[in-house]
């Protein structure tokens, strides 16, 4: 019976997001596509959802607070994901290809 009450620990949620952080970590380590990298990050912005809304629900006095910041870490991803579109179309017409060592040549 144990297992039908985790919902109801923050634990729970902490280990939820922070394995959602670790995969997302791992994925922009390891992928080279540049769409790959922005779906983990993604998932790292998630991590931190899931993190706000924990501990909003578990220790925060006033409930408000977790959810404007979870509202402001989606507005955020949102905004990231249009811009890295934006610039994987650019990068794709300039170069015809989305691999990160495909496109060595730019410099910042």
């Amino acid at each position: 019976m144990h297992l039908l009450n985790l919902y109801n620990c923050l634990n729970t949620y902490l280990v939820i997001g922070a394995l959602l952080f670790g995969f997302g970590i791992y994925g922009l380590v390891s992928r080279r596509t540049i769409i790959g990298m922005l779906i983990s990050s993604e998932l790292v912005l998630a991590a931190a959802s899931v993190n706000f809304m924990a501990f909003n629900r578990f220790t925060a006095p006033d409930p408000a607070v977790g959810q404007i910041f979870t509202i402001f870490i989606m507005a955020i991803a949102a905004a990231e994901a249009a811009i890295a579109v934006s610039i994987v179309i650019a990068v794709y017409r300039n170069y015809k290809s989305i691999d990160t060592d495909d496109i060595v040549d730019l410099h910042g």
